[in-house]
């Protein structure tokens, strides 16, 4: 048994025991080669989710910060993430682009599961935000199929503020692999990815039900903080 799938045995049911799961759609996920994961951002304990409902191992690029082992349920959310193979990224700048791009193109160019939030980082209100276009260059450049995923009642779990997570009900959806061939072959160019990263969140926005905003989260957050 690898270390992922003995983790997983341990972890999968204690989660699903305080967090009970809704999953629907698991069988889209293809069984074997490369996979892309694009899924909403609700929560920083989302990669759990969607690690524990997924039949295969998944690998996430997951911000330093995430691995933070301040408080009680950051230290058991950072071990479980490293338990279960996750990746960190260096945030500062000049580091963290590249470095996730290697590390994404490793993962599918060996043929595992690769988990993506096009948002770039949570929701500030819920609604599901812009996308940002490396997850279609990701698909077009490894012909790696996208499928949507629709995550809801993770933002109940440990909003900003609370130090004990709440018992919640999660819901996991996973939907059909999002038809990216009208751009095969145009990774290369700005607006193909776009067009391709807008159909994914689409497909997101469909199994989820949330609002579309066009904009990127990262620039609402932005002017939140500056009040």
């Amino acid at each position: 048994m690898s270390l992922y799938a003995a983790a997983k045995a341990v972890i999968a049911p204690a989660t699903r025991v305080v967090w009970p799961q809704r999953v629907e759609g698991a069988a889209h996920v293809p069984s074997t080669g490369p996979v892309i994961l694009a899924s909403n951002h609700l929560a920083l304990i989302d990669p759990l989710f969607i690690g524990v409902a997924c039949r295969r191992p998944v690998r996430f690029i997951a911000k330093q910060e995430l691995f933070d082992e301040g408080t009680l349920p950051r230290r058991l959310f950072a071990r479980a993430l490293r338990a279960i193979g996750q990746l960190s990224v260096d945030r500062r700048p000049g580091e963290s682009a590249q470095e996730a791009m290697d590390n994404s193109l490793a993962v599918l160019e060996g043929g595992e599961v690769f988990g993506i939030f096009p948002e770039g980082t949570r929701s500030p209100d819920g609604r599901l935000y812009k996308g940002q276009t490396g997850l279609a260059w990701l698909a077009l450049t490894t012909g790696a199929p996208v499928v949507p995923v629709a995550l809801t009642g993770t933002e109940r779990i440990l909003p900003p503020g609370r130090k004990v997570p709440s018992l919640n009900r999660v819901g996991v959806r996973f939907g059909e692999p999002v038809d990216l061939s009208p751009w095969k072959g145009e990774a290369h160019k700005a607006r193909p990815r776009r067009e391709a990263t807008d159909a994914v969140m689409d497909a997101i926005a469909k199994l989820s039900g949330q609002d579309r905003v066009p904009r990127f989260a990262s620039s609402v957050k932005a002017e939140l903080e500056q009040g």
